[in-house]
């Protein structure tokens, strides 16, 4: 099963940050924020991912193009001009980088994904956050629910678009800007049916988290898991500072990988 990662946005909030590079390449105990999150799907086993990319794009493709030469031992001889690699640290990872343009919204970015996804069912989240989700949990929370879609929702201090759900976990409304604290929101983590595609309009403004899934909400075809667990954004030079801290302690919540 394909992981999509949404990577192309400006992360504005971040300005001290993505001036320089995109905000999927911020970096968490030296290694980027793209990284960690790809390293957890890693963990349950799926290692095929398709970065969708946009602003600064070819920071992401120079940091896969030249990752074996990042992490490994290498003895350059300009004599003979030759590289040879000791000791070559390695994901099994296939990462396709799609280019999906510089000011193209969530949704429309998923679409142009189509022809990679091949009609299957796929994983998708955003470029920006970890989490210490079970990805086969949630999983197995989709298929028993039997939607088209299935959004992870979290419950943190209360930033972030709202979901409303039946007593059967099937949402019911979804809202951009909810008011107060403490509601389920959208924490990514989607696992999604090739229709889902579907809902998604033509053209390059088209928001994933508006009226695709509202729409999905309001035909009964979106599904919640509930995590209880860790769960956070880095949308502030507060929450990387945060992360970053949790990564340095030896605690962070999302490395489950040895």
């Amino acid at each position: 099963m394909k992981v999509l990662i949404l990577a192309g946005g400006l992360g504005s909030r971040l300005s001290e940050e993505t001036v320089l590079k995109p905000k999927p390449m911020v970096e968490i105990g030296n290694r980027p924020i793209l990284w960690h999150i790809m390293k957890s799907y890693s963990y349950y086993g799926f290692n095929d991912f398709i970065i969708l990319t946009g602003y600064k794009s070819h920071l992401i493709k120079n940091y896969f193009v030249n990752y074996y030469q990042e992490y490994s031992d290498l003895t350059v001889d300009l004599a003979t001009n030759t590289v040879s690699i000791h000791k070559m640290r390695q994901e099994p990872w296939k990462i396709t980088m799609l280019y999906t343009g510089q000011d193209t919204m969530t949704g429309s970015r998923i679409k142009k994904a189509k022809e990679y996804i091949n009609g299957e069912r796929f994983l998708l989240t955003y470029g920006d956050g970890v989490s210490d989700v079970n990805i086969h949990d949630l999983i197995k929370s989709h298929e028993t629910a039997g939607k088209l879609a299935t959004v992870t929702v979290v419950k943190p201090f209360g930033r972030f678009g709202a979901v409303t759900m039946d007593q059967d976990n099937t949402v019911s409304a979804f809202m951009e800007k909810p008011k107060g604290d403490g509601a389920w929101i959208n924490g990514g983590f989607f696992v999604c049916e090739p229709q889902v595609l579907n809902y998604i309009g033509e053209g390059d403004q088209v928001t994933f988290e508006r009226t695709p899934l509202e729409t999905l909400a309001k035909d009964g075809q979106l599904h919640a898991y509930k995590h209880d667990g860790f769960w956070q954004s880095m949308d502030t030079l507060r929450d990387k500072n945060q992360l970053t801290q949790l990564w340095q302690s030896g605690k962070a919540p999302w490395k489950k990988w040895d």
